[in-house]
């Protein structure tokens, strides 16, 4: 299942709710800190390196090409909150620059968000991932390739692109703007939700995700379903504890090699930076997700997919992490993330069932559809309104009950078919069913 850092494999036990039942299988998913490892990891391997040519995009991607060319340029990058920005210069001799300045390819940013799945890869031409869907080509002999790989194609790029407009300052990089962003905003009816799901909006929290908005809220024992301007309100627009934060961030390993990760304050707003920059410390291998080794990350996790936590879906599906009560806002009649992902299993299944339930709630209202009868019962005529099939039905017993007075020949035809007593019984039966039948839908 996809669910904010990581996408998560589990194998479905009895237990709802806990991992202790569960087997949990991490790929790498981005948020704000993947996001500046990959900057870093762009930095790194395009140090001195040459690129050339036009920038290539995949066939298979709706995303727009890139139009920069040039004999020779340098890529660097730069992140954001939840986006990276790549900038391609190009490199110009004395005597090139001369001659055909005019005709030379302006820089450019290409700005790239993500999604779900997307990363950077360095590799040889040959081994060129599969969703590579934007390639930078190298001058040398043989070639490489930077390519922004995504599976799943929820990222997206911007050709002279700019940071977004709507997102908020970085929880990162950017702490004291993005402190008095929140509370200098507490009127906004964005912070009238959950406390779980305002942290997801980046407007306000640029680069927290699932599993960051799990661990945060768990660190300030907050539950995660309570009002989110309750929660901030109470708090300064300046902090005087970054160097608290920047200290926690640097804590050094345990003699077994874990990291002892202790809950700075309940500031809510300073554990938005503190915690996100614990993730970026870890490991200090930079970022490589061919190589991916989610160990210590794991070690490193207090709260989201950790054993004896209960999880449940948000107001928007997403399933958020905790401990003890979820709050007042938790969403009436939510299911464990397991009871969630067995729905998803057989998606199409449950989707014709439900379609099957609506035609025959539909069919008896209209009466449309012909029911199954027991003896005795009337005989639904298909396409009649019940109305008038009654009717006739009542015409047909009367003209019987007629004729029967008419004369003993008449009831002695009758009687060969089927017995006098039987037919005297029966007859009124039917029509008083018939009678009473047709009177409940009119």
């Amino acid at each position: 299942m996809d669910d904010g850092r990581y996408c998560i494999k589990t194998e479905d036990k009895p237990e709802l709710g806990s991992l202790q039942e569960t087997s949990v299988t991490m790929i790498a998913m981005p948020e704000g800190p993947e996001l500046h490892l990959a900057s870093l990891f762009v930095n790194r391997v395009c140090a001195g390196v040459v690129f050339t040519g036009h920038v290539e995009k995949s066939d298979v991607s709706k995303g727009p090409q890139v139009p920069f060319s040039s004999d020779a340029y340098r890529i660097s990058a730069t992140s954001r909150g939840k986006e990276v920005r790549l900038t391609l210069t190009p490199i110009k001799s004395d005597m090139k620059s001369k001659i055909i300045a005019e005709d030379d390819q302006s820089p450019m940013d290409v700005v790239f968000r993500f999604g779900m799945s997307g990363y950077f890869r360095f590799t040889a031409v040959d081994e060129l991932p599969k969703h590579a869907h934007v390639r930078f080509y190298t001058s040398e002999d043989p070639q490489r390739v930077l390519s922004f790989v995504d599976t799943r194609r929820f990222g997206s790029w911007q050709p002279n692109g700019t940071w977004q407009r709507d997102r908020g300052p970085c929880v990162m990089f950017e702490y004291e703007s993005f402190r008095e962003n929140v509370i200098s905003n507490l009127s906004d009816k964005a912070f009238d939700r959950p406390i779980c799901e305002a942290l997801l909006n980046q407007k306000y929290f640029n680069g927290i995700g699932n599993y960051l908005r799990a661990e945060i809220l768990y660190r300030a024992n907050i539950p995660p379903f309570v009002k989110a301007r309750s929660v901030l309100e109470g708090l300064s627009a300046k902090d005087e504890n970054t160097k608290e934060v920047k200290e926690a961030a640097a804590e050094k390993c345990d003699a077994a090699g874990k990291r002892k990760v202790k809950t700075v304050c309940s500031d809510i707003l300073l554990l938005c930076h503190s915690v996100p920059l614990e993730v970026i410390g870890l490991g200090g291998k930079g970022y490589d997700p061919g190589d991916a080794d989610f160990t210590e990350f794991e070690s490193w996790l207090q709260c989201y997919y950790v054993d004896g936590m209960k999880s449940i879906s948000d107001h928007n599906g997403r399933s958020i992490w905790f401990k003890g009560d979820p709050g007042p806002m938790a969403p009436k009649g939510s299911k464990s993330l397991k009871t969630k992902r067995r729905i998803k299993k057989s998606e199409h299944d449950y989707t014709d069932t439900k379609k099957a339930v609506k035609k025959k709630r539909t069919g008896s209202i209209s009466n449309e559809k012909p029911v199954k009868k027991d003896p005795g019962t009337v005989k639904k005529v298909k396409g009649v309104p019940r109305k008038l099939s009654g009717t006739r039905r009542q015409n047909a017993s009367k003209n019987r009950l007629h004729t029967e007075e008419a004369g003993p020949q008449t009831s002695k035809a009758k009687s060969t078919r089927r017995p006098s007593g039987q037919e005297s019984n029966s007859k009124p039966k039917r029509t008083t069913r018939s009678q009473k039948k047709s009177s409940t839908y009119t």
